[in-house]
């Protein structure tokens, strides 16, 4: 899984069938510092990510995994999933936990 910041939005007018109403947005690659990794790509939203958001990110297979109601798609870069929050040990590992409480995208 990878981070990246979701940038804008890309419009396709001509797309695989299956396709048909998905949202493609414009995302930065992270690395794990959380600064920029790469040029800008275009990842298909199935979390309903916007504009400024911190997102997970899925690559190859996975990417066309995640969506819902096709399993084959030529996909290569998917959202799925938005960090609420992100807490970095200062030993540089990651701390996943889930908090109790109220989560705005279930």
């Amino acid at each position: 899984m990878l981070f990246g910041r979701v940038r804008g939005t890309a419009i396709a007018t001509i797309k695989y069938p299956d396709m048909r109403g998905m949202k493609l947005l414009v995302v930065e690659p992270l690395d794990r510092r959380l600064e920029p990794a790469g040029p800008l790509q275009v990842a298909v939203d199935v979390v309903q990510a916007g504009i400024g958001d911190l997102c997970v990110m899925v690559r190859s297979r996975e990417a066309s995994l995640a969506m819902e109601l096709h399993k084959f798609v030529p996909v290569d870069l998917a959202l799925v999933g938005i960090v609420d929050e992100l807490n970095v040990r200062p030993d540089g590992e990651f701390d996943f936990r889930l908090r109790p409480g109220h989560v705005r995208y279930t």
